[in-house]
């Protein structure tokens, strides 16, 4: 290989130089005539040398061209990755909005339903005062009305009372003959005699004493007193105070029948007084008047 050819082979930037150096060599040969074989042969190795060096630099370049194009295509992934982050963060950006929004107007219903909650428990309480209210005076409507009710109860009862007074033979007519109404003051003495105070004082309110002979009777002279409690609605209170009068008047000396009168009766009050044999007087019928007259 001539030196030309080597020298050709070698990087841009020392050819010139060498071909230079193998020109000034050439020179100095032909002006010498002959150049010593030794400094030939260290010129060779120098210049085998720097093609080897050259050889390595080119591997180098290679390997750095490698790297390099390894780095780019990093680069780009890196690029697409990061693409595909600012991607995904503007999906996620998005969704942080639309949260953000959906989050707002959510505080709004709250807000909204917070208010109509307010405002419902507000119209509660005024409604639970009104109720209040109403109950207050329902309570004293129905006082009045309780009290009317009594009040009514004891004019009907009087009326009732003063109606079987004057009336006494219509209503007992049919089981007595000789029908008398017998005042309590008529008795006073005899009642006073057997009596203690507290009895003729438990007697003295009876609503109606009244005397006559007991119908379809064997004997002429088969007296009997009716010892008659009068309401409007008989109870169980007229069945005991009929049956404590009469029981009074027994004790005195006077056979005597337990009887309650008036318009209606309780269904406990009739129990009560069939139990116990007491004459029952309503709308001109009469219950239980043969075991009471055999009670008497």
């Amino acid at each position: 290989m001539t030196y030309t050819a080597i020298v050709q082979q070698m990087p841009d930037e020392i050819r010139m130089p060498m071909l230079e150096l193998v020109e000034t060599l050439q020179q100095d040969m032909r002006a010498q005539y002959a150049v010593r074989r030794e400094d030939f042969d260290e010129l060779r190795a120098a210049v085998l040398e720097l093609a080897a060096a050259q050889k390595r630099t080119e591997q180098r370049v290679e390997e750095l061209a490698a790297a390099q194009k390894r780095t780019e295509q990093r680069v780009e992934e890196l690029a697409a990755a990061q693409k595909r982050t600012e991607q995904r963060v503007d999906r996620l950006e998005a969704a942080v909005l639309e949260l953000a929004a959906a989050q707002k107007r959510t505080e709004q219903r709250v807000d909204r339903l917070e208010a109509a909650v307010l405002e419902l428990a507000a119209a509660q309480k005024r409604t639970e005062q009104r109720v209040e209210e109403l109950a207050a005076a329902q309570k004293r409507t129905e006082d009045i009305l309780q009290r009317l009710v009594i009040r009514v109860g004891k004019n009907t009862g009087k009326i009732l009372e003063i109606d079987y007074r004057d009336k006494a033979f219509a209503y007992f007519g049919t089981i007595l003959r000789k029908v008398k109404v017998i005042s309590l003051q008529d008795l006073e003495p005899v009642l006073e005699q057997r009596l203690s105070e507290a009895e003729f004082n438990a007697l003295l309110p009876l609503d109606l004493l009244v005397s006559g002979q007991v119908r379809r009777s064997d004997q002429p002279n088969d007296v009997v007193y009716l010892a008659v409690e009068v309401s409007a609605v008989i109870d169980d209170n007229d069945v005991d105070r009929a049956q404590q009068r009469a029981a009074l008047l027994r004790k005195a000396g006077y056979r005597t029948v337990a009887a309650v009168a008036g318009e209606e009766i309780t269904e406990s009050a009739l129990s009560a007084a069939t139990a116990h044999n007491v004459l029952v007087v309503q709308d001109g019928l009469k219950q239980n008047w043969e075991q009471a007259l055999a009670l008497a």
